[in-house]
């Protein structure tokens, strides 16, 4: 991916009946509250993340 890209990502659905790692990986992208938007670089690792979860997070359009 691209130098310094950033992806925007909204944390829409709740993870309290989520699995334990669900909710570490919502941790860690950063979230600490429903419907808050956060700007993450663009790398292979958030990605990833963004990937364990779509059932809680989306990417916004930039």
């Amino acid at each position: 991916m691209a130098g310094n890209k950033k992806i925007r990502i909204q944390y829409f659905r709740s993870a309290i009946a989520a699995p334990t790692r669900h909710k570490l990986v919502v941790k860690g992208l950063g979230f600490t509250r429903l419907n808050q938007i956060v700007e993450r670089p663009d790398t292979d690792s958030v990605r990833g993340m963004v990937k364990a979860v779509p059932h809680l997070v989306r990417i916004l359009e930039s």
